[in-house]
């Protein structure tokens, strides 16, 4: 270890102007009422417990002038060609301009906050996210969404490895199930600091906002 990465640490203070909530594929696609009898465990989860928290994180990041990003699947054709060949062989997707791509309207984007059509589970892979981060200024990225052990995890460790200080905002995600949920924590937690939406809500306090 160098003297300089052993004075790196990821518990680090929020800075204005260098941090981003990304909202991964909080859509109607993702969390469809008609799919509530088939998938039970994971829409009482986020119905009850992660889009409440989203729904305070944005309200926290916006009125700290914080920056808000949004991801949702959505093919850039109507007929999904261009959707990763995991997503073609996983029988997912939404086609563009579809409603099921529509972000949530419970957590829905602001006037001004940027939204970014995803066709693969790797946003970095598949939109022009680390481009944006990098224009913006953004170091820190907090990271909510669906789902904790794909879309999630996929953010997570690529973020980290391309230079971002990574947060999981875990209260603020979910997984198919909640075995499936903390078994994904526990895989990425090398890869960044975790907290829940109390704990962000006092480092937005702390930095001013």
């Amino acid at each position: 270890m160098t003297a300089s990465s052993s004075r790196l640490t990821r518990d680090r203070p929020i800075l204005h102007g260098r941090a981003a909530l990304l909202v991964i594929d909080v859509q109607n696609g993702t969390l469809n009422p008609k799919d509530k009898s088939a998938r039970r465990a994971f829409y009482d989860v986020a119905t009850a417990r992660v889009v409440p928290n989203i729904r305070t994180l944005l309200a926290a990041f916006r009125g700290a002038g914080l920056e808000v990003i949004y991801t949702a699947i959505e093919a850039l054709t109507e007929d999904g060609r261009d959707l990763s060949l995991d997503y073609k062989l996983s029988n997912m997707g939404f086609a563009k301009g579809s409603v099921e791509a529509q972000v949530l309207a419970e957590v829905a984007p602001g006037r001004d906050e940027i939204v970014l059509a995803k066709t693969s589970s790797s946003v970095f892979n598949s939109t022009i996210l680390d481009y944006v981060l990098r224009n913006i200024g953004i170091e820190d990225v907090f990271v909510t969404g669906f789902l904790t052990d794909q879309c999630i995890d996929h953010a997570v460790k690529d973020g980290a490895d391309l230079g971002y200080y990574m947060t999981c905002v875990h209260d603020a995600c979910a997984a198919e199930t909640e075995a499936r949920h903390d078994a994904a924590l526990s895989c990425f937690k090398g890869y960044c600091r975790i907290l829940s939406t109390g704990e962000m809500l006092g480092l937005i306090t702390a930095s001013g906002g």
